[in-house]
């Protein structure tokens, strides 16, 4: 692949030329919510796409100190506890190996009803904080993590129990309950199957009353239950409930909870759905939550033809169509035109373009981000592949959101990045240093995904086989793909000198 070196700066190679692709692009994506759903504002007053409902309470933890609720009505107790920026700019997290909890009241002093156990709804985002479930190859939790709880489990139900919890190995959500009827029975509402990575957010309903159980993960229906019948009484509920863990702080969710909402009658499906559609477009669009934006990059296939190029070819792209330029063209700029974006079944989206302007033989790199906050060198991008002017391609894009930009083909250093790729992607200046201080060059770590290149990156471990990034790069191996600590050991007792 040809690429243009040392020509003009950076303001060339991603800014001022693409102007009208970045506006097109901006364009583009602002279909795709009205593709997948109407954006609707959340349930409450003033909605007038359906039943109003009164909450009873909610906590969007923005009090990390206090932890007091929206309403300012202040826990009983709580220790060990955290906040994160994930989330909906802040999230509680209740994750450690001592003893954490956070405990409010289920009924104030002044009377307010803050939960019900026999009929309602509780709604919340959740995330795992150090875990994934363990059929997508993490370890889960470890134990029965609790999301949200009233009294707790005894073996002979001589105390009370309500409680929402995931497995100790994140592959099922349960929903039960216990009186305390001596009876030595737990009746568990539904269970669930699910597969959650770590720092995903996914939004979590709870409806119960005397007619059914249902469970809402991410604004549809996961499963229903039986009718509530079994609850924890008056006694338990004086202690309160807890928010990711037990009474004793121990059954924890090792997790960060977001925008926790009780109400006293269930909600129904299409209320449930709309605040989906309406808060999840701000978990998606925000920069932090780079996990929910679903995009990754492209795999390159490195070139050495006209020198060398580590991130080149098509990668996700797939051309529909050449020579497919229209009248105008000119050298000295380039554009995304004839843009349409169809939604496919699997609920991401097939992306259509033509790319004009530019040189001609040239490839541009094409970049996306789910979040366009600004600068552009702020924001979290991926590379999807590189196109030719004049011709047309498809791209499948699995982020809600998505925004597109072309890069130039200079490459101020001549390393083998173009620019863009550098500053985009890499985050790295194009015009510094091409190495980091062990030596390891830029777009080696490119070479193999390890992107964007951070302080601390060459005495990681990517693929976890004893060699760190340096020493692979040292030792010529590869740092994605275990090749077991026995290359180490040889490596060093080849190169021992021996008295």
């Amino acid at each position: 692949m040809k690429e243009i070196t040392n020509q003009t700066g950076l303001l060339q190679a991603i800014g001022y030329p693409h102007a009208r692709a970045a506006v097109l692009a901006v364009f583009l994506f602002a279909l795709m919510p009205a593709a997948r759903a109407v954006l609707l504002p959340p349930p409450g007053p003033g909605t007038n796409s359906g039943p109003v409902y009164t909450q009873l309470d909610s906590w969007s933890f923005g009090d990390q100190t206090g932890w007091t609720s929206d309403k300012h009505y202040a826990p009983v107790s709580f220790t060990n506890l955290a906040s994160s920026y994930l989330g909906n700019g802040y999230s509680l997290v209740v994750d450690t190996n001592i003893p954490a909890w956070l405990q409010y009241n289920v009924y104030e002093n002044d009377g307010r009803t803050n939960l019900t156990v026999d009929a309602g709804t509780v709604m919340f985002w959740f995330a795992p904080s150090s875990w994934s479930s363990t059929n997508l190859g993490g370890a889960g939790p470890g134990e029965c993590g609790r999301l949200l709880e009233v009294g707790g489990y005894s073996p002979d139900s001589s105390f009370g129990w309500w409680s929402i919890y995931v497995d100790e190995a994140g592959q099922n959500l349960y929903f039960s309950a216990q009186t305390n009827d001596l009876s030595g029975t737990v009746t568990t509402y539904f269970s669930a199957p699910i597969a959650w990575t770590t720092n995903y957010f996914h939004h979590l309903v709870l409806t119960y009353c005397a007619t059914n159980t249902a469970l809402y993960l991410d604004g549809g229906l996961l499963t229903n239950g039986p009718p509530m019948t079994v609850y924890p009484g008056p006694d338990v509920l004086a202690n309160g409930f807890f928010i990711g863990s037990d009474s004793n702080g121990v059954y924890q969710a090792h997790g960060m909870f977001d925008t926790v909402v009780t109400y006293p009658v269930p909600l129904d499906a299409d209320t449930i759905q709309a605040a989906y559609n309406y808060e999840s477009q701000i978990y998606f669009a925000d920069p932090m939550n780079k996990v929910m934006l679903r995009l990754t990059n492209a795999y390159s296939s490195p070139s050495w033809t006209n020198g060398f190029s580590a991130i080149t070819g098509v990668g996700n792209l797939q051309l529909v169509d050449a020579n497919s330029c229209g009248d105008y063209y000119d050298p000295y700029l380039v554009w995304f035109t004839n843009v349409t974006a169809t939604a496919s079944s699997n609920g991401t989206m097939n992306v259509t373009f033509t790319i004009e302007g530019g040189y001609t033989n040239y490839f541009y790199d094409i970049f996306a981000t789910g979040a366009l906050q600004g600068p552009l060198t702020n924001d979290y991008w991926v590379w999807l592949g590189q196109g030719q002017p004049c011709n047309t391609y498809t791209v499948n894009i699995t982020s809600p959101n998505a925004f597109l930009l072309l890069g130039t083909p200079q490459s101020t250093c001549g390393c083998g990045l173009t620019d863009a790729y550098e500053a985009l992607v890499a985050r790295v200046n194009p015009g510094g240093s091409q190495t980091d201080s062990y030596g390891v060059p830029y777009a080696w770590y490119a070479e193999f995904g390890l992107v964007p290149i951070t302080t601390g990156l060459a005495t990681q471990d990517a693929d976890g086989d004893g060699l760190l990034n340096y020493q692979e790069y040292l030792y010529g191996t590869r740092p994605n793909v275990s090749e077991g600590f026995s290359i180490w050991v040889g490596a060093v007792n080849a190169t021992t000198i021996i008295p």
